[in-house]
């Protein structure tokens, strides 16, 4: 599939594992297609729900591979790459451009702290090393290296590095991001900002691990906001956002294998050593898909 542009809701997929490692094939190539008939417009397998941290490299392919499989070229697949080290990030990067994937979610992995040198370096090899177009993310809460302003700005001056995840918190920083890369990135939204919102000052879409759940209501939010209909986008975002608050409050890959597993998707819990989803989250998570008609 070429890139006609992303934009819309692209789920964070989570990573079904059986005890003996085994991606869980049927499970995840279910919610692949169920995901799709349900409208969203892209995929993105190895997120932070995806939980690439957790997985070995065979594992991380085998994700792709059948994420791949099950799109059938239907949405743009967008999968993650991350690594500590630039030669294994470039390797991943480039073998997912040839089995098929049509963007890449550029991830930087770090022990010690790196300069904004480095980050510039890290990201650009990958955007080198393929030429599907690339999505930063950034997560400051989670990583130990941060992207700046500065260093986004001059990542946006390489070709094929066209759109920014930031999951900071701060909706004035990605207003400042638009700002300052003046078209040339394109930003989406993280389960961390409101998404109607960031679609007000600019973005283009979320990229999050709840529309996994609620992909019929991500949906129609986002088509709210694309036709200006914002006193009724803004009405709806509230009933959605009690989803975003228990997704925020508990691990992220636990609060959507936990939804998933209320509506029917036996996905299992999250890989040790993560913690499973506490029995409060699973009644916060429930009341909260129930409360928008998603279970």
């Amino acid at each position: 599939m070429s890139d006609a542009g992303f934009h819309g809701v692209f789920p964070y997929l989570v990573t079904p594992v059986d005890d003996g490692g085994t991606i869980k094939k049927d499970v995840l190539a279910k919610l692949c297609d169920d995901l799709i008939n349900r409208g969203v417009h892209g995929l993105t397998p190895l997120g932070s729900t995806g939980e690439f941290a957790y997985l070995n490299n065979q594992q991380r392919r085998r994700v792709i591979e059948i994420v791949l499989e099950s799109a059938g070229g239907r949405v743009p697949v967008v999968a993650g790459v991350a690594s500590t080290t630039i030669s294994d990030a470039v390797s991943q990067a480039r073998d997912y451009e040839k089995l098929g994937c049509d963007g890449i979610l550029a991830i930087l992995e770090s022990y010690f702290p790196v300069s904004d040198d480095g980050i510039y370096s890290y990201f650009e090899a990958i955007a080198r090393a393929v030429s599907i177009p690339i999505v930063l993310y950034t997560n400051p809460n989670f990583q130990r290296s941060d992207l700046s302003v500065a260093t986004i700005d001059k990542l946006s001056h390489v070709n094929n590095i066209r759109y920014i995840k930031d999951a900071s918190n701060n909706t004035g920083r990605l207003l400042s991001i638009i700002n300052r890369v003046d078209g040339r990135m394109q930003v989406f939204s993280a389960s961390a900002h409101i998404p109607a919102c960031v679609m007000l000052i600019g973005g283009v879409g979320w990229m999050a691990g709840p529309a996994c759940l609620i992909p019929e209501q991500s949906v129609r939010l986002f088509d709210l906001c694309r036709l200006g209909k914002w006193a009724e986008a803004m009405n709806f975002q509230r009933q959605l956002w009690g989803l975003s608050q228990a997704f925020a409050k508990y691990n992220l890959a636990a609060c959507i294998k936990g939804g998933l597993e209320l509506q029917g998707y036996p996905v299992g819990a999250a890989l040790a050593p993560q913690t499973p989803l506490s029995s409060e989250g699973i009644a916060e998570v429930k009341e909260a898909l129930c409360s928008i008609g998603a279970l």
